[in-house]
Order: structure tokens, then C-alpha cells, then sequence
């Protein structure tokens, strides 16, 4: 059950060349969350918590179910959703002091999202998630390398404070990168860092060192590189990848960018079009939908109107909505 991406590039190709057809809702959305128990349990403490960088939104400590999940995909017309385990959050450096069963706390929570996929295997794909500069990382990644159901590993940079400046912190992320690939698990990164200049430099160590450690797996770039929005951040890692992809186009095709949450509906008609502008240099193939729900609001809302007004041919769009790594 594991994750075929360069089979879907490869489909999707000939998609486009196929010229425009009707458009469908979003087949698959690849970017959403359902916290466990034990992490709605967790969240009090963790937003509350003096390492915060920022206060956690309303919608982010909602008790929302895999029930109310699917009944929004359903009404979305969305058949399938790469579910996140949000695991991660239990390692934090945010949380301030460390959960003293934080460990514990990562293999219930991960329990709990693959666990949704083994009961909803036609619907969900899992993702187990961690902290890759912790000593939980390896062994958790092992953990579920022959579990079917277990599709791929969520990475959270800015939440987990990884610097992509860091040698030491490199090296840890390569390692998970090498883990996750011996188990043929498909590899979720939010990309993004704490840096305030975060852009091109970063985007740089991470083709040259990390990306090559995934050996082939599906690599999927959360937020199109960012964390969600467009702002100036967000526009430099983008215009990076592009001309590192220019220049040296068979980096590896296994390599794809969510586009959750990096427009919404109050985005301006020029970045709508310096957004579009920017995927085609990088390579429409290579963008698939995700609304990071919650976050999203109403899936139908967000992925099927809020999408629609990107300025895109009919061919890319449905190649994007179609689209399922």
C-alpha cells in the first residue's frame, strides 16, 4: 500500500497532453488532520506553554473526529485524504518543559492515525509523524516500516525547530530521510524553518543533502514550501526550487508540492497569477491538492470554489484535482 508517485506523474503527463475536461471535484486530499486522544489531551499544556512562538488557533484544538472529517470530504465529493499524525507536536521544543512521556505520547498518537486507516483503508492514507531530531525519530520510523498501512512520515521543521543552517541538524533530518526510504514510506516534509531569511539558501542544502536521501520515495514539499500564505519567504523558497529545477530538470521525479492553505480566497488576482506562474516553471505535474483541514474550513469551499479560481488552464486543473500520489 505504498505510494506510487512517479506512476502518477507520469499519468498525469498525459493528462495534460490530453487537452481539457469537465471539471471534478478534488479526487484526493493530500494534507489533513485529525489529532488523537492523547494529543487533545496534550494540547492544553502545549498551548499554553511559554515556548510558544505564536498562540495556537481556535480551530487547531477542536475535538473534530474522523467522523466529521469524512462527512466533509464526502460533501466535497474528496474520495481519499493523506491523513498527518500530529505526533510530532509531543516532541516539541514549544513545549516548555518537555512532557516527561513524550515519548509514549508519539507512539499513541501515531497508533491512533494509522489506526483510522486500517478502518478506513478505501478513504485514508496514513502518516505517522516525528520529530527527526530526537532520539524517538529511528525507532518510530521502524515501528511501522512493514505496516501496510502505514503510507509515509510526516515532517514538521518549524514545529520540531530544524535548521537547515545546522550541520548537525542536516545530518538528523538525512537520516530520517534514509529511514523512511528503507521502509518505502513516502516522505511529507513542511519544509519551512524559523529562520527570518528563510529562502533559497535553505532550499539549496535541502536538494543537495536531504532530498537525494529519499532514494526515490515520494517527497511531497508541504504548503508549496512555505507554511501557508504568500509571503516574501514563501516566494523565494518557490522561485528556488524552480530554477533549481530548471537547471537540472531530472531532479528527482519522485518530488511534489502540496498546495495547502498557500492561496485562500482572499488572495489577490497578481499573486493568484505570480502563484500559477511559479508552478509552471517548477512543473505542473509536480502540485497536487491539500487544504490542510481543519484549517481549511468546509472542504468543498476550499478545495473545489476557493481552487477554482486560480488561473489555470482546464488541463491543469484537472490534472491537479485528479491527481493522487
Amino acid at each position: 500500500m505504498r505510494l506510487n508517485l512517479a506512476a502518477a506523474l507520469a499519468a498525469s503527463t498525459m493528462m495534460l497532453a490530453s487537452g481539457p475536461a469537465m471539471a471534478e471535484p478534488v479526487a484526493t486530499d493530500h494534507h489533513v488532520h485529525v489529532h488523537s486522544p492523547a494529543i487533545l489531551d496534550f494540547l492544553p499544556a502545549y498551548c499554553s506553554s511559554l515556548g510558544r512562538i505564536s498562540a495556537c488557533p481556535e480551530v487547531f484544538t477542536r475535538p473534530l473526529t474522523v467522523d466529521d472529517l469524512l462527512t466533509d470530504m464526502d460533501a466535497a465529493g474528496v474520495r481519499r485524504a493523506f491523513l498527518m499524525s500530529t505526533a510530532y507536536l509531543a516532541e516539541s521544543p514549544m513545549m516548555v518543559p518537555a512532557h516527561p512521556d513524550a515519548p509514549d505520547l508519539i507512539r499513541a498518537a501515531n497508533n491512533f492515525t494509522v489506526d483510522l486507516a486500517r478502518r478506513h483503508p478505501d478513504r485514508l492514507s496514513a502518516f505517522v509523524s516525528v520529530n527527526p531530531l530526537t532520539p524517538t525519530a529511528l525507532p518510530e520510523i521502524a515501528r511501522w516500516a512493514d505496516d501496510p498501512f502505514a503510507a509515509g512520515v510526516k515532517l514538521h521543521l518549524t514545529n520540531s525547530d530544524v535548521d537547515l543552517r545546522d550541520p548537525d541538524d542536516v545530518a538528523a533530518l538525512a537520516r530520517v530521510f534514509r529511514a523512511a526510504a528503507a521502509g518505502d514510506m513516502t516522505i511529507m516534509i513542511h519544509m519551512r524553518t524559523r529562520a527570518e531569511d528563510y529562502g533559497a539558501k535553505d532550499v539549496g542544502v535541502f536538494l543537495d543533502q536531504v532530498l537525494p536521501q529519499a532514494q526515490g520515495v515520494p517527497v511531497m514539499i508541504a504548503h508549496s514550501g512555505g507554511w501557508g500564505g504568500l509571503d516574501d519567504n514563501t516566494w523565494a523558497a518557490m522561485t528556488a526550487f524552480a530554477e533549481a529545477l530548471e537547471e537540472h530538470p531530472d531532479t528527482s521525479r519522485s518530488l511534489s508540492f502540496d498546495l495547502a492553505q498557500v492561496f485562500d480566497a482572499e488572495t489577490s488576482e497578481a499573486d493568484r497569477l505570480r502563484l500559477v506562474a511559479l508552478m509552471r516553471r517548477i512543473g505542473i505535474d509536480r502540485f497536487v491538492a491539500g487544504s490542510d483541514w481543519p484549517f481549511s474550513g468546509p472542504l468543498n469551499a476550499y478545495l473545489n470554489d476557493v481552487f477554482a479560481r486560480l488561473p489555470l488552464t482546464a488541463a491543469e486543473a484537472e490534472r491537479i484535482r485528479s491527481a493522487r500520489l
